[in-house]
This record gives C-alpha cells, structure tokens and sequence, in this order.
C-alpha cells in the first residue's frame, strides 16, 4: 500500500437520523461494509463502525472524486439529509472527536473509544488498514486516551443504561424500589443497564439472555440480581415485569406485540442496535415504547456539566490534528523525494558504469579511482536535487499537492523507460514525446539528461 491518499467518510448518526435510519444504514456487518468498499476501484483501504448511535465508513483514494463515488451508496435507504460526507481533513477531524466521546449521544461515554478499537481490529483482520488510515486511527484512539486521562469529559457521564434508567425514574408512577425490572440481553450495554438498576436498588431485577450462561455469569457479577433466564419464557418474564430493558445484538425483534398482549402495564426501554421491540408494540394498551432517541432530553443534562471539559478536548483535537495533517503532509513529500532520489540513482549507476567502462579500457583503475568516480556522482545528485528536495518540502507545507503529484508522476521508478534496458534493472522514468522519437535518438544519452529536464518541468510548475 502507497503512503499517500486522501480519506473520505460517511456518517449516519444520532445528531442528523433517528433510530430507524441509523438502522437502515447498519444493515450489514461492518466485516461486509469493508469487503464491499476494498472491491470499489479505487479503493485502496477501508474502515467501518457501527454503534448504537452511529453507522459509518472510510475510504482510502487517490483522490476525493474516486472517495466520494465509493461511498455513494453506503446508505440508499436513508433520506439525504441524514447522511453525512466529509471530505479528507473533516475525515480526520471526526474520527478524532468520535473517539474522545464528544460525539457520542452520552457526552464523554467510554464505550465509544473501545467500539472503535474493535473496529479497527476487525479491518486489520481483512488486511483493509494500510498507512493513511493506521496514522489517523491510531491518532483518534490517542486523542480519546488523552481526553480522558487528561480532562474531566467522561466524569459524571452516563451510560446508555444508566440513561435508560434515569428516563424510567422520571417517566414511571412507582418508586424506582418498587419497579421489577427485566433487561434482556447481558452483553456490555445489557451489563451496563443491569448495573444501573442495580445501583438505584430496584425491586426484582431479572436478566434474560439467548445464552444462559452468560446471564448467570452477570447475575453473579452484580450483586441484586434476582434471577437469570434464558428466553424461552420470555414471554412470562415480560408480564411480571413493570421496567423491561432490551440491549441484545439480535439482528430480528426479541420483542413482539404478541408477546406483551396479555401483560400489564409496562414501559420498554430499548436501547439496542438494530433494535429489539417491535414499534407495534407501542400501540398497545399500557404499553410504553422509549428508545435511543427518547434519551436525547436525559443525556442533554448531563452534558451541560461538562461543557468545560468538552472544551479542553476540543482544543486538544485542535492541536493534534495540527500534528496529524503535518505528519501527512511530510509523507506525502518524502515519498516524491524518495522517488525522485531513486530514478537519479538509476541513471547514476548506469552512467557511472559507463564512465568506468570507458577509462578501464584506457588502463587498469585503482579501487581508490573508481571510489573517486563514485563519490563525484553521488556529489553531483546530491546537489542537483538538493533545491527541488527543498521546493517539495515547501510544496507539502504550503498544501500545493499539485506539485507534488507531478514530481510523482515524473520520478516514479514504477515507469518503464525508453527501452533497450536490461528488464532486471530497475526502470528509469519515462519522457513523452509529441510524435515519433527520430531513429538515430541516443537513448542513453537522453536518458542522462532525464533529471535536468525533470528538474526544468518542476521549475517551470
């Protein structure tokens, strides 16, 4: 994978779509997102996260257009308006402040920054992380550890289950004491929600779960919890239960008008993504449907404490995506640097061996003359390309990419030269002409004058 390329992305999440749309945009695994963006042309590598709040992608091009036609179709189910592109740097920006938590739905929440870890670990395991996306994922994930190690962003921060919990006990008749709860599902947010209720002292807490096991083994973890229970009779479970919250990872709805038509009257929380309960359950006499969106009003309050810290994090992100772009923009020169030396040098060699050639059959050369020979080449290119090295520094500092792909295209050893060459040297650069190269052309000879004709088109960009 090359070291250069620009980054695009898409985004659906919790601040332009609803729940339904950020479900729509989540129908595949993020495992087949990758697979699907790696096949576009043009696509070098390839990221994906999907969250309770969010479903996302990136793509590594040469340029934004290729970045922009691969992600086209990311969400065709979603109206326009919840769909958001960024171009490369709100690419890096974004990913920056998804991991710090400052987009999250909960202000400062943690599970984001290890959602994000597993997502990466799951595009390395498609070989789909190459150079530009390791630094800027790798730059996000240091900057959610440092906003969290150096500001008070996640102190006080909620949970989606804490949340859930907070929206119950402001919303139910009952004391919160007096509730019995159900949440199905014991994975990290159903962990979550049961150590939420837990915490208030809620009346009978049972967690349901499609493994059993996994449920008695978090029944033991928190103290409080009543009973563990597989699904088979979830049915019952939902009838004695007043406080029901839903957080599996079931790709169909674990919860069914049917299923509650004989109970009393119960409020769902449904806090998984893609989710849980059927919407028609909400049309049902005593039944009171909430989900992520319905937690909007109870995280906003918890925001407001941490505005202070949220904008310490921002001036973090500030600085280190200072540091990021210039770490990009270096690459981006010394790979046409590295270029450039490499064609000079094989000119160099061919020239110096030539050269060599020639005074050897004038008489037999020391070693310390052919060193001399040697060293005056090496001299010679490192002064030729001393002022163009400098001017693509520059051209990388000042944003002119256009410079630098053109140094791209010149040097690039991948070019064939002009032919008659041994095919197991390296190719030399290539020169174009307007019509048919005359028949006595020198090739070698022009293939001598390559890099001050190169240098002459880089002076004249």
């Amino acid at each position: 994978m090359r070291d250069s390329g620009v980054i695009s992305g898409v985004s659906v999440a919790h601040d332009r779509a609803s729940v339904r749309e950020i479900e729509a945009a989540s129908s595949d695994d993020v495992q087949t997102v990758v697979e699907r963006l790696l096949a576009r042309d043009g696509v070098s590598e390839a990221f994906s996260l999907q969250t309770c709040n969010r479903a996302e992608a990136y793509v590594v091009t040469d340029d934004a257009t290729d970045g922009r036609r691969a992600l086209d179709d990311f969400a065709p189910d979603v109206r326009d308006g919840s769909v958001r592109y960024m171009d490369h740097e709100e690419t890096l920006r974004h990913l920056m402040r998804v991991a710090s938590g400052l987009e999250s739905l909960v202000l400062g929440e943690d599970q984001i920054l290890g959602q994000v870890k597993a997502g990466i670990e799951a595009a390395r395991e498609q070989d789909a992380i190459g150079p530009m996306l390791e630094d800027a994922l790798m730059k996000a994930v240091h900057v959610g550890e440092r906003a969290r190690e150096e500001t008070a962003i996640n102190e006080g921060a909620v949970s989606l289950g804490s949340a859930a919990v907070r929206l119950a006990r402001a919303e139910l008749d009952a004391p919160i004491g007096e509730v019995d709860a159900l949440v199905v599902g014991a994975g990290e947010m159903g962990t979550l929600a049961t150590k939420a209720l837990a915490s208030v002292d809620v009346g009978d807490l049972v967690v349901a779960n499609r493994t059993v096991a996994n449920a008695r083994h978090l029944a033991r973890e928190v103290p409080g919890v009543s009973k563990a229970a597989g699904l088979g009779d979830l049915r019952g479970r939902l009838r004695d239960a007043d406080l029901v919250i839903t957080a599996t990872s079931s790709p169909e709805y674990v919860v069914t008008p049917a299923e509650l038509a004989d109970g009393s009257e119960t409020m769902l929380i449904d806090i998984a993504q893609p989710r849980d309960v059927d919407p028609a359950a909400a049309d049902l006499d005593g039944v009171r449907v909430r989900d992520i969106d319905d937690l909007e009003t109870v995280t906003d309050r918890t925001a407001e404490r941490r505005e202070r810290a949220a904008r310490e994090v921002e001036a973090m992100i500030d600085d280190e995506f200072d540091r990021l772009l210039a770490a990009y923009k270096r690459k981006r020169a010394d790979e046409a640097i590295s270029s450039m030396y490499e064609a000079a040098e094989h000119v160099k060699r061919r020239e110096v061996s030539t050269a060599l050639s020639k005074l050897e059959a004038q008489g037999d050369l020391t070693d310390e003359q052919r060193e001399t020979v040697e060293s005056l080449a090496d001299a010679l290119i490192g002064q030729i390309l001393a002022a163009p090295t400098k001017s693509l520094r520059d051209a990388a500092g000042d944003d002119d990419w256009t410079t630098i792909q053109t140094a791209m295209r010149l040097f690039d050893p991948g070019f064939d030269d002009l032919g008659g060459s041994d095919p197991s040297e390296p190719s030399g650069p290539s020169i174009e002409f307007s019509g048919e190269p005359p028949e006595d052309l020198d090739r070698e000879a022009l293939e001598g004058e390559v890099p001050r004709r190169v240098l002459e088109q880089l002076s004249d960009d």
